[in-house]
């Protein structure tokens, strides 16, 4: 399956990780264009069989992204929700919400709606270097792509409060403190960390996978008494699967398992 694409650098590798790059320098802002394609984009790696888990970064190490293009605001501001926000709600949506593992590899400035677009993410890594805030308060607006919704369920109310009336960055070592990264790396070594953490997961059981990001942001929304049925269903088709089969044996046999051979997909 070929990635087509001006603003987005895609690139597979063998071990079932593909890395997604935000290419619209200096500051890989999100323009129009940029929405389109990351719409596209996902939707066609949820479907590529040789993608297990999905690293996304931005090019450089200046920003991942500044967040929204604010040159496009004066096009678009008599009807900003059906040129804007609805489009970028949806792309942002298609990442979270596809059946692959994504990690945010985050260096430098993680801004506005390029900190919206890290919170879709399954797990952030930050450089060291990297700042973090949501400063559209600063122009009379609040985060219309998802970071209301994203930011209190992340780091609690309080802080994400913080961060939304004040409009000002946040260090990678305060967003490791409130739980919004989950790791922070030297200085120009966040991809390096995350590739090598897209790897180790990449090995393990794509149908497991698959389960555990649909069911645990499911169960996030419901009580636990809704989540109780939910999470006993979840777990039958998976203690019938071949990968299951494959996981008891190589327990037994005392060998790593191998979850994608050929009998097992």
């Amino acid at each position: 399956m070929e990635y087509e694409n001006q603003k987005l650098l895609v690139e597979t590798y063998e071990n079932g990780v593909a890395k997604v790059t935000l290419n619209n320098p200096p500051l890989n802002t999100v323009t129009l264009d940029l929405t389109r394609e990351m719409y596209d984009t996902f939707k066609k790696l949820d479907r590529d069989e040789r993608v297990r888990v999905i690293v996304l970064t931005g090019s450089g190490t200046r920003a991942f992204c500044a967040g929204s293009d604010i040159k496009e605001f004066p096009a678009v501001s008599a009807d900003v929700i059906e040129l804007k926000l609805k489009k970028e709600n949806e792309a942002y949506n298609m990442i979270e919400q596809i059946s692959k593992p994504v990690i945010a590899a985050l260096e430098g400035v993680v801004y506005g709606g390029g900190c919206e677009l890290a919170l879709t993410c399954d797990i952030r890594i930050a450089s060291e270097t990297a700042k973090f805030a949501l400063p559209e308060i600063n122009l009379g607006v609040v985060p219309g792509t998802g970071g209301v919704m994203r930011m209190p369920k992340t780091v609690g109310l309080s802080k994400a409060c913080e961060m939304m009336y004040l409009g000002e960055p946040i260090s990678a070592r305060e967003a490791k403190e409130w739980r919004l990264v989950g790791h922070v790396v030297p200085a120009g070594e966040a991809v390096k960390a995350a590739l090598e953490m897209a790897g180790k997961i990449a090995e393990k059981s794509s149908l497991s996978l698959a389960a555990i990001k649909k069911y645990s942001r499911e169960m996030c929304e419901e009580t636990r008494e809704q989540s109780f049925w939910k999470n006993l269903l979840m777990s039958d088709p998976l203690f019938k699967s071949p990968e299951c089969k494959e996981g008891v044996e190589a327990f037994f046999a005392k060998r790593k398992p191998d979850f994608h051979k050929k009998n097992n997909v």
